[in-house]
Parts: C-alpha cells; sequence; structure tokens
C-alpha cells in the first residue's frame, strides 16, 4: 500500500523513530525534572510528552475514526490552543497537574502508539489520514525542541546549575570571530513559498510572487564577540538604538544582555544543557528577543533582512547544518567556508526577519480542526527562519516559516544581518 508517497512500513518506521527520539531526550532526566515549569511559557516535561501523544489521539483515532478515548479527562488538560476541540487547561497552570503520573503518561505514549501502529498497518489508512498522520509526526518533532528549551529555561533557575549532557571536546574549543562579509541579491520578482514538494506547514502556502529590492546579506549570523562589542558600547542604555516597545520591555526586564548570559570575575560565560561554559566569541548569539536583534542592527549600521529576503538568499544553500541530531545542543562556532558564500543559514539558531508573522496571499488553513495550528497566531509576532541546534534536521525545510513574539528569547533565536544595496 502507498500513501502519500510511503508505504505503510515505512510511515511505521517514521513513526517510531520520531517517538523514541522524544524518549531518549528524557534519558538523563530524573523524576523531578519532568514536573516543573518555570514560567508560563514553558510547558513541563511530562506535559510535552503527554501533548503530543494527545494529538495523534484527538486528531485521529478520535475525530477520524470514531475511538473513544483511553481518558477523557486528557482532552482538557492535555489540549494545547484548540479551542474547536474543547476548552483547554489553563497553560500556566500546567506545572501544577502532578496527576497523571509519570509511568501513567508513558503507558499512554504505549497505549496510543499501538493504536496508531494497527491504524497503519490497516486498510483504513488512506491518503488522508496519512496527511493528519505527517502533522503528527511534525508536531511531535516541534515538541522535541520545545522540550529542549523549556528544560533549559527551568534547569537556569536551579541554583546547581545541573548540566544534563556532557561537554564534547569541541566545544572547549574557543573561536574567533572572522570580519563580516557580505553576499549580493539582485532585485526583481522572485517565487516564495512551498513549492508543493513533500511536507509543508499550511502557513508556507501557497507559492507567490514577491518583489524584492537590491540587497545583501551578512555571510554568516552575528556572533558573541560582536554582540559583546555592542554591550560594551553602552547599546542596552542606548534609547535612540531601540523600538519604543523594545526599550520599554529592556527597562521593565532589566535586560543588559543575552538570556542565560553572566560575567564571571571578567569573563562572559553563558548556561546551556551542558552547564556554565565560557562565552565563544565566534558562535552564533543566542537566545535574544526580536528587540535586541533589532538594536544591534541600528548599531551597526545595518537592519535585519525580511523573510522573503532570507529565503531568496537562502536558494544556493543546501538544507544542513548543525541540528539536534549533533546532540551539542548549542550553537556552533563559525569556521569560514571560502566556497560556501552563506553560512550557517540553518541550523545553530532560529534567525529573526524584519517580518510579521502574517498569512501568504490566499492563504487556506488546514481542513477541520488542525486549521487553528498556525493560523491563529497570525498577529503581534515576528517570523523566524532556518532551524536551530536544536531542531531536527528531517523537520526543517528552506520555506519553514516560525514566529515568536518580539519579546521573546528562550528559544535558540539568534539573526543575521541585512542592508540595501
Amino acid at each position: 500500500m502507498q500513501y502519500w508517497g510511503h508505504d505503510g512500513a515505512s510511515w511505521i518506521e517514521r513513526f517510531e523513530t520520531i517517538r523514541s527520539q522524544t524518549e531518549s531526550l528524557c534519558e538523563p532526566l530524573e523524576p523531578e525534572d519532568y514536573v516543573v515549569q518555570s514560567m508560563a511559557e514553558a510547558s513541563p516535561v511530562k506535559w510535552h510528552l503527554a501533548h503530543s501523544t494527545w494529538f495523534f489521539e484527538r486528531f485521529i483515532l478520535e475525530e477520524q475514526l470514531d475511538e473513544e478515548p483511553i481518558d477523557p479527562r486528557y482532552n482538557f488538560i492535555f489540549n494545547s490552543y484548540y479551542r474547536a476541540a474543547g476548552v483547554p487547561h489553563e497553560r500556566s497552570e500546567r506545572g501544577m497537574v502532578t496527576r497523571p503520573t509519570i509511568s501513567e503518561v508513558q503507558q499512554y505514549r504505549q497505549q496510543v502508539d499501538e493504536r496508531m501502529r494497527d491504524l497503519v498497518a490497516s486498510d483504513e489508512f488512506d491518503d488522508h489520514l496519512a496527511s493528519l498522520f505527517e502533522v503528527g509526526l511534525h508536531h511531535e518533532q516541534q515538541h522535541q525542541e520545545l522540550l529542549l528549551t523549556d528544560l533549559q529555561h527551568h534547569l537556569f533557575q536551579n541554583p546547581l546549575s545541573p548540566a544534563l549532557f556532557e561537554t564534547s571536546e569541541f566545544e572547549h574549543r574557543v573561536g574567533s570571530t572572522s570580519d563580516l562579509e557580505w553576499y549580493p541579491v539582485d532585485g526583481g520578482i522572485y517565487d516564495i513559498g512551498h513549492e508543493g514538494d513533500g511536507f509543508a506547514y499550511d502557513n508556507e502556502c501557497p507559492r507567490h510572487e514577491v518583489r524584492l529590492y537590491p540587497f545583501e546579506i551578512a555571510e554568516r549570523p552575528v556572533t558573541c564577540g560582536e554582540f559583546l562589542e555592542f554591550m560594551r558600547d553602552g547599546g542596552y542604555e542606548r534609547v535612540e538604538l531601540w523600538l519604543s516597545d523594545g526599550w520599554e520591555t529592556i527597562q521593565e526586564q532589566d535586560w543588559t544582555h543575552p538570556l542565560y548570559w553572566e560575567e564571571r570575575d571578567g569573563v562572559w560565560h553563558r548556561y546551556t544543557l551542558s552547564g556554565w561554559q565560557p562565552i565563544d566569541p565566534a558562535a552564533p548569539v543566542c537566545h535574544v528577543s526580536y528587540y535586541e536583534a533589532d538594536a544591534f542592527a541600528r548599531w551597526a549600521g545595518a537592519r535585519l533582512p525580511t523573510e522573503q529576503e532570507w529565503e531568496v538568499a537562502s536558494r544556493g544553500v543546501e538544507v544542513e547544518g548543525h541540528f539536534s541530531e549533533s546532540q551539542r545542543y548549542h550553537p556552533a562556532p563559525h569556521r569560514r567556508d571560502p566556497d560556501a558564500p552563506l553560512q550557517q543559514m540553518f541550523g545553530d539558531v532560529w534567525e529573526w526577519t524584519a517580518s510579521d508573522y502574517a498569512p501568504y496571499p490566499g492563504f487556506e488553513p488546514f481542513d477541520g480542526i488542525i486549521g487553528e495550528y498556525t493560523g491563529k497566531f497570525m498577529c503581534n509576532q515576528r517570523v523566524l527562519r532556518g532551524g536551530s541546534c536544536l531542531t531536527p534536521a528531517s523537520h526543517i525545510r528552506r520555506t519553514y516559516r516560525n514566529f515568536f513574539y518580539p519579546d521573546d528569547r528562550w528559544q535558540c533565536t539568534g539573526f543575521r544581518l541585512a542592508r540595501d544595496a
């Protein structure tokens, strides 16, 4: 049987591979690590495990096949924001849900996994179910990244500064920042958006024309060393560099450096999933908000690229880089490749763009309840591109549109510069 370009066996193999990748991320954890919620925007590990499972059960097994839920209460506590699926539990209170227990959630995953394997092997599994199944797989990969970012945020609050993953020898090498070079892109009419081959979220469609004026884009993301120069030049104190909302935010939140940074005896360090590490000046700066990226760009006499510019510039770059499979879990230092005019466009850090998260012309959301997946968030957020060191490699695409609020910075977010030609 062939569905959406895959046979039943390959679907099951992908399902088991992705589900096991989620479980492997939890191997260093102790039971206490599963239930902590460090802020309203983050979720406990246990919730991620249950919610990604609930997605398959609610939108495929229940919605499409009329199967009874394993536990009807899960439709409340593990619903994230799907109002068409019922009233969800308050996001900020997920850390209060100590029951079901971790073992019960793991059993829930196993039960749903078995049901999904049976479905994929059955005659009921058609192209429509395969398309929903594909969304569920990519949804799980999104939560693999969120699980790691949320873990980092809550472990950062711990005075013991625990390290989940061992630091490799490579991570102890400190690079040096090379002078920034620029890559020119001609103006003209370009097509952007998903081309129709393989999976894409609805917000990547439809493919459409955009007009771009000539511009230049930086060969690499802004580095920690360059951001330190911005800080030393009073970047966080110069009101003329900041958007009004950004200035209010840094005053209210008392921001004077990126998230997870701390100066110790005159040396800057940052907290990673491998514990505290010295800042590598050649590594992309990470965990900065859109406001900080925009202020740096003004300081540097440049700007952030639009998402259209970013996508067009990336066309000559292979979709490969430093992703979660490396198990390094924070950005790698830049190593200039003279044969590659644009580097680190994929992996390492999500890159803020100057573009509002808005629908493409002719946008149509997914059919049914999962139509709430992306479209309902198209307001007051900014687009990021390229994936990060926490993103699974098979999850990212050139046309992938991530989105966060401009003051968010607990995600693995950085940026590169652009300027008018």
